[in-house]
């Protein structure tokens, strides 16, 4: 999910499948490790080990989300929507928990990125862009020309393409908003310490069902269009 209101055109698979495996993979787990992992540790190491409050170590763990954020901007030389809003929701998250004292709003700045996130995902959907499609349709075509002529043959003719399009999207936008309501729950009503960790795995658990459900429903059935209009038009490669 890297962009929240639009869905820019697809990037160059070519490039995409050219690079090794291993290089995509710590693509992925190098942000993840940065905004999960490491905020996660800093926190149990500030607080626990070195006796730190709940609102600063929660504050100096927020800073590496946005440091990432920010070094982004520097190295890409451009600010998309998606790292405006991560740095501005985690810079809101720190100050809020030093003007009221309460490390609990650094848990609930999350529930409000996601919440942001998911209700975009979701309204897009009713949109001719949802915004889930673009990643969608590089992991299904995988840069092949056959493939990709039939996507757009079945994005323009076929109606059950684009529900299945659309629904891609709403499904993953519900999945993170449902994720986002029971975080922000537990944000106010279960200790501190609980939900540093607990609110990764509710995390984890929603990109699961999302992956199932969304795979299920959305990108499956796309999947298999793609292939048999590619098998019935192989023009398309070359």
């Amino acid at each position: 999910m890297t962009q929240i209101l639009t869905s820019p055109s697809p990037p160059a698979v070519s490039r995409d499948t050219a690079r090794p495996p291993t290089g995509n993979l710590r693509r992925m787990l190098v942000p993840l490790a940065l905004d999960v992992a490491a905020p996660m540790a800093c926190y149990y190491v500030l607080h626990g080990a070195f006796g730190l409050s709940e609102v600063t170590a929660l504050a100096v763990s927020g800073v590496i989300p946005a440091v990432r954020v920010v070094t982004g901007i520097v190295r890409e030389r451009t600010l998309n929507g998606m790292a405006a809003l991560t740095l501005v929701v985690n810079v809101a998250g720190i100050a809020l928990s030093f003007l009221t004292g309460d490390a609990r709003m650094m848990i609930a700045k999350d529930s409000g990125l996601s919440g942001v996130l998911s209700l975009a995902i979701m309204l897009s959907a009713f949109t001719g862009r949802p915004v889930m499609t673009a990643g969608m349709r590089v992991f299904v075509t995988k840069g092949n020309a056959a493939k990709e002529a039939a996507w757009e043959r079945l994005a323009e003719g076929s109606a059950r393409f684009r529900r299945a399009e659309r629904r891609f999207s709403a499904i993953w936008g519900g999945v993170l908003f449902a994720e986002c309501v029971v975080r922000l729950a537990g944000a106010f009503t279960l200790p501190v310490s609980t939900m540093v960790w607990l609110s990764n795995v509710l995390l984890v658990a929603a990109i699961a069902l999302g992956l199932v459900l969304a795979g299920a429903f959305g990108s499956g059935p796309i999947m298999m269009m793609v292939n048999t209009e590619a098998k019935q038009h192989p023009e398309g490669e070359r």
